[in-house]
């Protein structure tokens, strides 16, 4: 019987392990840098958005939240928001959003494009210009598992920033940026989650994951034996 030899043998493995394997560490590597680099407030946009005050509106003079519910069937939640510098009552129902003005009780449309740009520019801390308001009806990759329509706003700079805003109620959906987009990709490449970039538990991860664990191991056992080992000296 051929005698095994455990060196040829663990090095052969660790090459082809490296070949299988290899440059997904190094887009861990670089993923993961890129992700401890710039902070995660940076990622996240809050520089980019004025904080939201409660509605400061007395109530006197406001219709009753029962009448709004009333008009939308299988209606869950009143609530009441500031559109534009207004009351309303922001309704949700079994069929969506549907909003009414707090003063006359009328039902609201969807804002316009000059309107949702008035929205998008005051939630805006910077003083850049926009230059394209687009009210989206297909869903994009940025804004993930949220579903359309929404308006997309976005300013002028080298960072693109793009503040989504609902349609029925002026509010804030998201807000991107290109850095932050930089992290989106790196987070796809760094979990291995090419479609949905959520899934951090998927198949494809963890048969990478064990790959890149057994490499490891076999590089750390012919580190340690390249190692010259002491012979016993022989008794004179």
């Amino acid at each position: 019987m051929r005698k095994i030899r455990w060196p040829q043998l663990v090095r052969r493995i660790h090459k082809w392990l490296a070949l299988l394997i290899g440059l997904q560490v190094v887009f861990w590597t670089a993923t993961g840098f890129y992700m401890v680099v710039v902070h995660i407030d940076t990622i996240h946009g809050d520089h980019l958005v004025r904080p939201v005050a409660a509605p400061s509106v007395a109530l006197v003079g406001l219709t009753p939240p029962s009448a709004a519910a009333s008009a939308v069937p299988g209606a869950s939640e009143v609530r009441l928001i500031s559109r534009l510098g207004q009351p309303a009552w922001r309704v949700q129902g079994e069929d969506g959003v549907a909003v009414f003005d707090a003063r006359t009780g009328g039902r609201l449309g969807e804002l316009s494009e000059a309107e949702a740009r008035a929205a998008a520019k005051a939630r805006f801390t910077g003083d850049a210009e926009i230059v394209s308001a687009v009210r989206l009806t297909r869903p994009v990759q940025e804004m993930g598992k949220r579903k359309p329509p929404y308006w997309q706003v976005e300013f002028a700079g080298w960072n693109r920033p793009t503040l989504y805003i609902a349609p029925q109620t002026g509010e804030l959906l998201a807000r991107r940026h290109q850095l932050w987009r930089v992290f989106d990709f790196a987070w796809m490449l760094h979990i291995m989650d090419y479609r949905d970039r959520s899934d951090v538990n998927n198949p494809l991860l963890r048969v990478a994951t064990w790959t890149a664990l057994a490499m490891a191991l076999t590089g750390a056992w012919l580190l340690v034996w390249a190692f010259p080992r002491r012979k016993k000296r022989k008794s004179v």
